[in-house]
């Protein structure tokens, strides 16, 4: 839940890079008009293949607001791989670090996007892909990067599952779970997020909402983008909270993420 710098290396060379280390999966979207009732057989607006998960949104986001950033995750074999690989080094990804696995399938979402309430739900197929290892962090240069990016943000639905009804509650609920000194941050949809510092203040900053909602998937991993982004340039926790905010808001209100920045 807290998020750290990697080990400097005076004598590299180059800017140092951002990593974000988790998911990629093939997003397949379908937008509706509205979300369709049980058993029913609904037209789509339109449809889409997407690359999804949050790792590899998070990087896309990176790389739009001008990080030099790398994606670590599992990859299988197979064509949906292949698409989500060419799709990373689209937006200068650097995807060197993807460890190609032998066995499994690639995860893959279900989206049905509502038009009319810009929400989206989500059906989730894992693809029985393994972690990468320590093995794998072994072949890593850890000296080219600044910033290494897990599943440091609390997210509303694991407040939520947790019993906290708000992002401020939950930051003073789950303090004690986390190092000393650590900081945590929870963003919370409508009302905005949360930060706790290493001295224990809670900091807020409102949402910034589209006029209009348009496509809220990936939300989460934009404000989580951005505010590393934020951070890794040196602003305080409140400066990135509100970019967070901002960057999440105006990417509600576009269709995916080309045309964010």
């Amino acid at each position: 839940m807290a998020a750290g710098a990697a080990r400097r290396d005076p004598g590299s060379g180059g800017e140092r890079r951002i990593l974000c280390v988790g998911l990629v999966c093939l997003d397949i979207i379908s937008v509706v008009e509205a979300y369709p009732p049980e058993d029913s057989d609904t037209r789509c607006l339109s449809q889409r293949w997407q690359r999804g998960g949050n790792a590899s949104n998070s990087c896309t986001v990176l790389a739009l607001l001008g990080a030099p950033v790398s994606f670590m995750g599992s990859l299988a074999p197979g064509h949906a791989a292949d698409f989500v690989l060419s799709d990373l080094r689209r937006y200068g990804v650097d995807a060197r670090h993807a460890v190609r696995q032998h066995d499994g399938s690639l995860p893959a979402s279900v989206v049905i996007a509502s038009a009319r309430r810009g929400t989206r739900t989500i059906l989730h197929a894992h693809g029985n892909l393994p972690d990468v290892t320590a093995r794998d962090f072994e072949k890593v240069d850890l000296s080219r990067f600044k910033w290494i990016h897990w599943e440091v943000f609390i997210s509303k639905d694991l407040a939520q599952h947790f019993g906290y009804s708000s992002a401020p509650e939950a930051l003073r609920g789950l303090r004690s779970r986390v190092q000393p000194r650590a900081t945590m941050i929870c963003a919370w949809a409508e009302a905005g997020a949360d930060a706790m510092g290493p001295d224990g203040e809670i900091l807020h900053s409102d949402a910034f909402p589209p006029e209009t909602v348009v496509d809220t998937l990936g939300a989460g991993d934009t404000f989580n983008a951005a505010v590393i982004f934020a951070l890794s340039e040196g602003k305080s926790l409140q400066e990135a909270l509100t970019f967070g905010c901002r960057i999440a808001g105006k990417k509600c209100g576009i269709q995916g993420f080309d045309g964010l920045v």
